[in-house]
């Protein structure tokens, strides 16, 4: 049963996903048709994997239900692509100067509640499927040039209470239901309201409502000031209780908030998380990165299970939710042993927070450079373990994932390590997601300086071959101890900071790889293993992404005896003639740095008369 609801929670991530890249083109074909002068589209591109990062859009369990474009200056057309978001709730497109006619295809929208298009420039009828929308309750048309007559399928619109039509060129008459709903506009057209209700006075309607209407006004209005006074009455009475507790816990999301299960992520009140890590106490952070701060907790209960706090920053900030929204999403689909598992999350007006299982040994890169006093070192099995273990998380990711993700930020400091110093992926903060039929996507440039791929730094696009080079320098990390940008003063003319992998190229050419090894091993390593790990290592670091292995071929290379030897000879040559290149290109810039030397001298000269 419980591999059956697994495969079940799966099969709706994957749906998710297909519904979220079904909506992005959806969106993409609106904005292709909108004519953005502003720029507030900026970020609606057709290669991201959900819409619900973007400005202006809102959506709820990763469904699109509101897209508010009010007053953004857009010119162009309507898209009738729109109509395929059917979670859609509110349209907001007013106060633009958008042309052209209302889709028939809006219809569709079987949950649309608000219809906004007023003041625009929109012509044409008023489509007749409008009246196909049974959960409608307001539709703004006002402002525009619109012609014909008031369609009689409105006849349809059990749940409309405000329509406003009003400055149209309108004709015909009024449907007497509409004159009933609690608020409309009908003026500066050319209707009539018909001989029942009311007379129409130089061809337009009066805006207000029925008198029942009203009247349901002045009594909500009474209700609402009893309610307000009775409220007021409360909080006074909870101030005078509460004012001589000494602690007060406030749960903002709620005391009683019902548990929210997707699988086996967890919803957690804000009031279980400030108990469990002390009230976020600063002693007891594990770390701090550039989405947030990471808390040990222990979660109160008989089984006192230890949790993993992050509490992300700027969530207020217009992308404060990115780094949230995308770790549940992704951690959602990949599910692997060397992946790191997301136990639950908990969301307040002001916070967001997610909920990882404690990994007793932290990370890779505190367990080598933050050894403490009586803590042995990662020994050299452990640490080949480790490097096989985090190949076959990146592996999982990059081959059988569906779609594939990107890491962006592979270093040892991402790679956690439980009670066993097994490895761990985690830290989901800046990944992607990648088309099946597209490897890589273009974005800014995010990542960690020493373990970002040349290529990436250029283009902007990263790939499955950007994470294998940080990985390959994550290797080196793991054989070295060292940072991926050292400092070291005896290996260069001058002074300063080298980048690791150079560093390796330096000893491997030279014979000294053992040089390379943690002096923390004492060492106690193997040498045929410290070969074949560095070979690999400098394989993933290619300068060339397409001469990069594939994750699968690093686990297998990892798992076997040694590296093919057509490989290393491949990266050699390759190597030799990159070297080539680059002491070419420093020759042409001395013997041009001398010849202009020499004509200043002569200038010089001349000048002087000499």
């Amino acid at each position: 049963m419980k591999l059956l609801a697994f495969v079940l929670v799966l099969l709706g991530c994957l749906q998710c996903s297909a519904a979220a890249e079904f909506q992005v083109e959806a969106l993409y074909e609106m904005r292709q048709l909108l004519i953005d002068n502003s720029g507030v589209l900026h970020d609606w591109k057709d290669n991201q994997m959900s819409p619900c990062y973007w400005d202006h859009v809102t959506c709820q369990d990763n469904k699109v239900t509101k897209i508010s474009l009010s007053s953004s200056g857009l010119t162009g057309v309507l898209s009738p692509s729109i109509a395929k978001l059917t979670t859609l709730q509110q349209l907001l497109l007013n106060g633009n100067s958008i042309t052209g006619g209302i889709p028939q295809e809006f219809g569709n929208l079987s949950s649309l509640t608000t219809l906004n298009l007023g003041r625009n420039n929109l012509n044409g009828s008023i489509p007749d499927s409008l009246g196909r929308l049974p959960k409608l309750e307001i539709l703004d048309l006002s402002q525009n040039n619109l012609s014909g007559s008031i369609p009689s399928s409105f006849l349809n619109l059990p749940s409309l209470n405000n329509i406003n039509l009003a400055y149209n060129n309108l004709s015909g008459e009024i449907p007497q239901y509409l004159l009933r709903v609690a608020q409309y506009n009908y003026t500066g057209n050319h209707l009539n309201c018909g001989q029942h209700l009311f007379s129409c006075e130089g061809g337009s309607t009066r805006t207000g409502g029925s008198k029942m209407s009203k009247l349901k006004v002045v009594l909500g209005s009474i209700a609402g000031a009893v309610t307000l006074l009775v409220i007021g009455v409360l909080i006074v009475l909870w101030w005078q209780r509460m004012r001589y507790r000494p602690e007060i816990f406030i749960d903002v999301s709620g005391q009683n908030d019902h548990r929210l299960e997707f699988g086996q992520i967890k919803r957690f009140s804000w009031r279980e998380l400030q108990i469990a890590t002390n009230n976020f106490s600063e002693q007891n952070v594990l770390g701090k990165g550039g989405f947030g701060k990471v808390y040990k907790g222990v979660l109160p209960g008989p089984d006192s299970i230890k949790i993993a706090v992050k509490r992300l920053f700027n969530v207020e900030s217009p992308e404060g939710d990115l780094p949230f929204l995308r770790e549940v999403e992704l951690i959602s689909i990949a599910v692997h042993k060397n992946i790191l598992r997301l136990i639950g999350f908990c969301t307040t007006p002001t916070e967001r927070l997610l909920v990882y299982p404690f990994m007793e040994n932290l990370s890779v890169a505190s367990r080598l450079r933050d050894i403490k006093l009586n803590e042995p070192a990662l020994d050299w099995s452990t640490r080949m373990r480790i490097a096989l273990g985090a190949a076959r998380g990146l592996e999982y990711l990059h081959e059988h994932c569906n779609p594939k993700i990107i890491h962006r930020d592979v270093k040892a400091a991402n790679v956690l390590l439980d009670g066993n110093c097994e490895a761990v992926v985690g830290d989901f903060g800046l990944a992607k997601m990648v088309d099946i039929g597209r490897n890589t996507v273009t974005t800014g440039v995010r990542g960690t300086i020493g373990h970002i791929a040349p290529e990436y730094i250029k283009t902007g696009r990263p790939s499955v071959k950007t994470d294998v080079f940080g990985y390959g320098v994550t290797l080196l990390e793991i054989v070295t101890g060292e940072r991926a940008i050292a400092f070291y003063p005896d290996r260069i003319e001058e002074a300063g900071e080298i980048m690791l992998v150079d560093q390796v190229k330096i000893l491997m050419e030279e014979r000294r790889l053992h040089e390379i090894v943690d002096h923390n091993l004492g060492g106690a390593y193997n040498r045929e293993e410290l070969e074949k790990i560095t070979q690999i290592a400098l394989l993933c670091t290619h300068m060339d992404p397409d001469q990069r292995p594939a994750m699968s071929e690093v686990v297998q290379m990892l798992e076997g005896e040694f590296v093919p030897v057509e490989r290393w000879e491949e990266w050699q040559l390759a190597e030799l003639n990159r070297r080539q290149q680059h002491e070419t290109r420093q020759q042409r810039k001395l013997f041009s740095f001398s010849e202009e030397s020499l004509n200043i001298q002569e200038a010089i000269e001349l000048s002087t008369g000499r």
